[in-house]
């Protein structure tokens, strides 16, 4: 049954109310973007877009968790047709077991195939494989102006907006995807430590080549020579061959469902610059100067925190605003200011971690460019943060850089035609299947691109 409900994004920021309807089939999406109301429609999966993207205040949220089929994959070229609300999660769960991976995976798998395609989303092997996009043969599309299937030789104008398009050119309700095959459930992990940040910028220019996966958690608060102290850890999946000769029979195993739950937001102080800088002391003390081999499971090397259901709460009844960026290789000062304006500025970031892109996908509004991209998470509650945020978008945008509106909730309108150049290729896409304006969400309306 449709409900009327207040809607958020995973920081919680900007709530609005809107007509949440569950669907079952593509008729049903078809249906209501027919009759959709003068505030429009939207796609919403399971809200994990940090900021306004899956919201419509006044129109209809179109809920797409039930259209969640996964077909047989086929064992030759390791493709497999899903539904698109069908989450990251749930595919694991049924293939690992049969041997095969997600190509790309960001930080959790609470994410539905069509979320992750609408914010084109990226992992720790960017460097190597590029963005969810470069994975998927093909999708169907349900717009104001009909059903289209396209890929990247059928309409690939519209399949390629649709790329980090954030749900503004449709609804996604199927995709054939190619899977990766693996031999084990684990990784194969190397780590070092940084006692600041040009060593491990370093150390990731010259030695990420020869690691699929890379990703450092960088310490916001360090000040003076420990300025951007880092935990840089790398991996590959591991072979048979790696685990011992014990286990080397045993069966691949599916993620363990969250083993701590949190009820209800913590206490609005919980997360502030003393408990933030005592975490990020502790977290560097206790990872290892160097370490080489080490098997971790999938689950602990790509997505730790969805060991805690609802973590988004830790944050109080404020929320948080996660903020990424991305700048060229050649623009790499811009991490260094970044970390210095917010240590300046006496804003806490609870976890901050530091990518590099390499070469983009053709999507119009797809965020990865080659470069460095660094992810904050930022608690709600600083009155100068949202200054120094503005001041952050400034000098991004000056570097040719961009954010990424996956995570955004507070950009303004102006600054988007600068960091996405290719905005409007992506707008005349938009008017041609959605004459009317039909498709909406908060975060285009804020945008000024819905």
């Amino acid at each position: 049954m449709p409900e009327d409900l207040l809607l958020s994004g995973w920081g919680r920021t900007a709530p609005t109310r809107a007509l949440l309807v569950n669907v079952n089939d593509k008729s049903e999406v078809a249906n209501l973007i027919d009759s959709a109301n003068s505030r429009g429609v939207i796609a919403r999966g399971l809200g994990r877009s940090y900021g306004d993207a899956a919201q419509c205040a006044g129109g209809t949220a179109i809920a797409l968790q039930p259209i969640n089929e996964i077909g047989e994959i086929d064992p030759e070229s390791g493709t497999v047709e899903v539904g698109g609300g069908t989450s990251l999660d749930s595919l694991v769960r049924e293939l690992l077991p049969k041997g095969w991976f997600l190509p790309v995976t960001p930080g959790t798998r609470q994410v539905t195939i069509g979320g992750a395609i609408a914010a084109d989303v990226h992992g720790k092997n960017h460097h190597r494989d590029g963005s969810f996009i470069n994975h998927i043969q093909d999708l169907d599309l349900a717009t104001p102006t009909g059903s289209y299937n396209v890929g990247p030789g059928t309409d690939s104008e519209l399949f390629w907006a649709s790329a980090g398009g954030m749900g503004l050119t449709g609804v996604i309700t199927r995709a054939t995807i190619k899977m990766m095959p693996v031999e084990t459930d684990k990784v194969v992990v190397d780590t070092d430590r940084f006692d600041d940040l040009d060593a491990v910028m370093s150390a990731m220019e010259q030695g990420d080549s020869d690691y699929r996966y890379s990703v450092a958690w960088v310490d916001c608060t360090a000040r003076g020579r420990r300025f951007g102290r880092s935990v840089l850890t790398r991996g590959d999946h591991a072979g048979k061959d790696s685990l011992p000769v014990a286990d080397r029979n045993s069966p691949l195993s599916a993620p363990r469902p969250p083993r701590i739950t949190i009820p209800r937001p913590g206490p609005r102080h919980l997360l502030n610059p003393l408990t933030i800088s005592a975490f990020n002391e502790l977290w560097f003390r206790r990872s290892p100067r160097r370490r080489r081999g080490e098997l971790q499971p999938l689950a602990q090397f790509f997505h730790p925190l969805d060991g805690v259901a609802n973590w988004n709460l830790l944050y109080g009844d404020r929320g948080f605003v996660q903020y990424q960026f991305v700048v060229g290789l050649e623009h790499a000062e811009v991490v260094e200011k970044a970390i210095t304006l917010l240590t300046n500025a006496r804003i806490p970031s609870f976890l901050a971690v530091l990518k590099r892109f390499g070469p983009a996908s053709p999507g119009h509004l797809s965020f990865p460019f080659p470069g460095w991209t660094l992810a904050l998470d930022l608690p709600l509650g600083p009155p100068q943060l949202s200054g120094a945020l503005d001041r952050l978008d400034e000098m991004v945008a000056a570097a040719g850089g961009r954010v990424y509106l996956a995570k955004d909730a507070r950009l303004r309108p102006e600054l988007v035609a600068t960091m996405y150049p290719r905005l409007e290729e992506f707008m005349a896409v938009r008017n041609r299947i959605d004459p009317r304006g039909v498709l909406r969400s908060d975060l285009g309306r804020r945008l000024g691109i819905a």
